[in-house]
């Protein structure tokens, strides 16, 4: 069904709305490739499957930008079909990949030692990502474009995941609960799955 404030916007009103949602999309694509270098750094030097795996999300992130700012220069039913399948396919890659590197690390008892940069970073991009993701949601329901909505969840997701890598890395720091670490990779694998199945199999709007 077509949300009422598509019915009621002016062309005047999309205009705005779509410059806003590529401003959007481009801080969000700023702050993630400063995020991918950041967290490669803290990943290689506490040997965290939970910081590399956020990474990588960060890597879906910056493609799911990069696909909206494309999608959103010519709007069109197929184009927009193939950026939600492209988004789709990055989540299978990243859950795959972070299911086998949390199994090993699990079952090697491989111990990352994380520290203060691993927790102010990922709490600021918590409030950034979910912050992001209210203000895209809006802007893509207003808009009636579901790649503009369906990215917002990929932000949204993003900024679960660094919940979840900001208590792994308090529980490893206090509780010395090393297994935290794969868990949290399990817990990235979790939403990346919801989020694929979401995209494939949409339910009811």
């Amino acid at each position: 069904m077509t949300s009422p404030d598509v019915l009621s916007r002016t062309p005047g009103m999309a205009g705005e709305l779509l410059r806003r949602g590529r401003r959007l999309d481009w801080f969000t694509l700023g702050w993630k490739v400063v995020g991918v270098v950041v967290l490669a750094v803290l990943a290689f030097s506490t040997s965290s499957v939970a910081l590399a795996g956020f990474g990588l999300d960060s890597f879906i992130e910056i493609g799911a930008s990069t696909v909206v700012l494309w999608e959103l220069s010519e709007t069109g039913e197929a184009r927009q079909q193939r950026a939600l399948q492209l988004i789709g396919i990055a989540f299978v890659l990243l859950a795959a990949y972070l299911l086998v590197q949390s199994m090993v690390a699990l079952i090697t008892g491989h111990h990352a030692s994380p520290g203060v940069g691993g927790i102010a970073w990922t709490a600021v991009t918590a409030i950034v990502m979910f912050t992001l993701a209210g203000l895209k949601g809006r802007t893509g329901r207003a808009l009636g474009n579901p790649v503009l909505a369906t990215e917002a969840r990929v932000t949204f997701v993003d900024g679960l995941v660094a919940v979840a890598v900001l208590t792994d890395i308090v529980l490893i720091l206090v509780l010395g609960w090393w297994w935290a670490d794969p868990v949290a990779g399990f817990v990235i694998v979790y939403y990346a799955v919801r989020e694929a199945i979401h995209i494939f199999r949409p339910g009811p709007e």
